[in-house]
């Protein structure tokens, strides 16, 4: 049984894995517009500007790209605890650390996939220092000058080996909801997308065709209008950023996107989901079929199939 809603609050960060950290973390600030708050060791937090908490995204030196955790913030201590009984009761297990500025206690789980999760509860609220100070009270930050200027950490898309077993997580353990998903004519759920607020969708989870586990195929970050998107276009060129596909619009969720690469080879999709909400209570889960899939995106783009994953860019 779904438990209630409301028990996750948001997406509160990523974290990536890169092996050139330098020039991952260049890229977040020059093209993306991020902010540096703060490094521990080969560990470096970068927050969004309208981010009210600490950090929104997590850069950490390693051999190959990838996904570390994905935070997700509770909507109170007892919601925290509720979804630790939850993981614990599924027959999973966790356990707690508190190893990142700005946050509380977190409970570190994973996904049937072996993707890590963090829950947590206690968050401070930012305070920008006085050059980064807002004229609006109601904004943690000063809009960036420089880059694309993204808003906020929008959603994260796994890559999984069975993409049922843990959107079922997603939905039974954690309480998401799901919105929209692929059925091939083989009957397999080839990927489901899922929300834990009204926004469309926080995570997705697509199928990985090598069969692998824990893998990344995406983090998104939101931008404020459709026109931003286009200029990251014309930034990435003038910039030397590898764009892999877009600015163009997907069928399933009507995102406009455009999907680069970080000098890491992790892939980013800079998103404008046209503030499309879930706000129906009884939302139906729209399920699309591998003949509606073929036809590509809402414009007839090709779609950028799962084996276009983490690691070196294809050729231009």
């Amino acid at each position: 049984m779904t438990p209630p809603l409301g028990d996750i609050a948001h997406i509160g960060h990523a974290q990536l894995f890169t092996p050139d950290l330098d020039a991952s973390v260049a890229f977040c600030t020059d093209y993306l517009g991020l902010t540096v708050n703060g490094q521990q060791d080969d560990t470096v937090y970068l927050r969004t500007f309208d981010d009210y908490e600490h950090h929104s995204l997590v850069l950490t030196a390693r051999e190959r790209p990838g996904l570390g955790r994905l935070a997700l913030r509770t909507s109170s201590e007892e919601a925290l605890q509720r979804r630790v009984s939850s993981v614990e009761e599924a027959g999973g297990s966790g356990r707690w650390v508190e190893d990142e500025p700005g946050l509380g206690k977190l409970y570190v789980t994973t996904d049937p996939d072996g993707h890590e999760h963090a829950l947590y509860w206690e968050s401070e609220h930012y305070e920008a220092p006085e050059e980064l100070r807002p004229a609006l009270k109601n904004q943690p930050q000063a809009k960036p000058n420089r880059g694309v200027g993204v808003r906020r950490l929008d959603h994260i898309n796994f890559l999984a080996a069975d993409v049922l077993a843990n959107a079922e997580f997603q939905q039974n353990v954690l309480g998401a909801r799901p919105t929209e998903q692929i059925r091939l004519d083989s009957g397999k759920i080839a990927a489901r997308w899922l929300t834990y607020t009204n926004k469309s969708y926080d995570v997705v989870y697509t199928s990985d065709w090598t069969g692998s586990a824990g893998r990344l195929h995406h983090i998104a970050f939101a931008t404020d209008t459709r026109e931003d998107i286009l200029r990251a276009a014309d930034l990435a060129i003038d910039s030397g950023v590898f764009i892999e596909t877009g600015p163009h619009k997907h069928a399933i969720q009507q995102t406009f996107f455009l999907y680069v690469y970080e000098p890491g080879g992790n892939r980013i999709e800079l998103c404008n989901p046209l503030t499309r909400l879930v706000l129906a209570p009884d939302w139906p889960l729209i399920t699309w079929t591998e003949e509606e899939r073929k036809k590509g995106q809402a414009w007839g783009l090709k779609t950028i199939e799962s084996f276009h994953t983490h690691g070196t860019p294809p050729v231009a």
